[in-house]
């Protein structure tokens, strides 16, 4: 039997803008989140509606002590969560933080601290400001790379003796499905051109370097991982096409980890960017950047798998988390159509180590069920 090591880490997972509520409270500003009701895949709306439950969240903004309390009863010693960037730079781009999110902050590590439970930081969760999005269409515009390093330097200074483990950027593959929530891209997809949406995750891929070697000087006890939706692929059936056909999905998501472990664009990629018509603008300072600053370890989220054929429209297409695929009929799916497949996991853990050989983290994975309120 396999034995994990006491210092090994077991905790759970959210999201400041899944859980704080308090949108418009103590100077913050608003982020992508507040203007997406029904969730990433949805429509955004000009301004905050009250059909969008984040607005209220669980009020983890006023009841994270309680809240912790009963987390810690679980026997978890480690807390996975992020800071909205909008509570700390309301509009993303001013010079003066906003000093009642950094202390709301404070005081939500003090009680993790307090209670044994190390803090897992997560910087840009989803929540791009909203100011950023409609007047730089995110990360598309390079400037966002000194946004973000303005607000990770600032809350990675006031943190440092209060949070080791940190993630620059999370799903960050996810902006290929959902570039206007993942990269705060304001234009329909529909209308986002490749190139368009492969610069726009260059800034976001030097940004994370960047953010990687300021905080490497601040606190050499920091470690820094980059953050994956991992979703292994299998070939509908063994016809070498639909094999390739996998093989070349799984590269588009390979991407984002090859450069933040290996430190430079693969042979693969460069192909598609030549066969898309894609030309990457680097600044100087990029390519080595890139290279020097790579991540201490690999964090992924994995709920399900997915199937791949050369010819998806041959058969049934299934749900799943932000990206779907085919329906492989040696699995069940969950009440919200997401395949189970609890081999995928050990498979995934298996590829990426065999491709970085670094520490893997899991930091989100579970079963989504639809929930029904009863009384107790």
């Amino acid at each position: 039997m396999t034995i994990f090591p006491d210092d090994f880490l077991w905790g759970g997972a959210v999201a400041a803008n899944q859980v704080e509520g308090a949108y418009n409270e103590d100077g913050k500003g608003l982020s992508v989140q507040d203007v997406l009701p029904k969730g990433g895949l949805g429509e955004a709306t000009e301004n905050p509606t009250e059909d969008n439950l984040k607005l209220l969240g669980i009020d983890f903004y006023h009841k994270y002590k309680e809240d912790i309390s009963l987390f810690s009863e679980m026997g978890f010693n480690v807390f996975r969560t992020s800071i909205a960037w909008s509570r700390i730079f309301p509009k993303g781009d001013k010079e003066e933080p906003n000093e009642a999110g950094l202390k709301y902050y404070d005081e939500l590590f003090d009680e993790l601290h307090a209670h044994g439970i190390e803090p897992l930081v997560t910087l840009s969760h989803y929540e791009t400001p909203l100011y950023l999005a409609r007047k730089y269409h995110g990360w598309i515009d390079r400037r966002m790379i000194h946004f973000y390093e303005k607000f990770a330097r600032t809350v990675l200074k006031r943190y440092k003796d209060k949070v080791k483990y940190w993630l620059t950027f999370n799903e960050v593959n996810s902006v290929l499905e959902l570039p206007f929530t993942s990269g705060g891209i304001d234009i329909p997809k529909e209308n986002l051109s490749k190139q368009e949406l492969y610069q726009a995750i260059h800034h976001e891929l030097v940004a994370s370097s960047l953010v990687t070697k300021i905080a490497r000087e601040i606190n050499s006890e920091f470690k820094v991982g980059c953050m994956v939706l991992a979703m292994p692929a299998y070939p509908m059936t063994p016809n070498p096409k639909d094999v390739w056909a996998t093989h070349e999905y799984e590269n588009l998501n390979y991407l984002f980890s090859d450069v933040h472990v290996r430190g430079y664009y693969p042979n693969y990629a460069k192909r598609y960017f030549k066969e898309h018509d894609i030309n990457i603008e680097f600044a100087a300072e990029d390519a080595e950047l890139l290279k020097n600053y790579t991540v201490d370890f690999l964090s992924f989220s994995y709920y399900m798998s997915v199937t791949q054929s050369a010819l998806p429209t041959q058969y049934n297409s299934g749900e799943g988390n932000i990206i779907g695929g085919l329906v492989n009929p040696y699995l069940e799916s969950s009440e919200w159509g997401w395949q189970i497949d609890p081999i995928g996991l050990r498979i995934i853990l298996n590829r990426y180590y065999d491709r970085y050989q670094i520490p893997l983290f899991i930091v989100e994975n579970g079963l989504g069920a639809k929930d029904q309120l009863i009384k107790d």
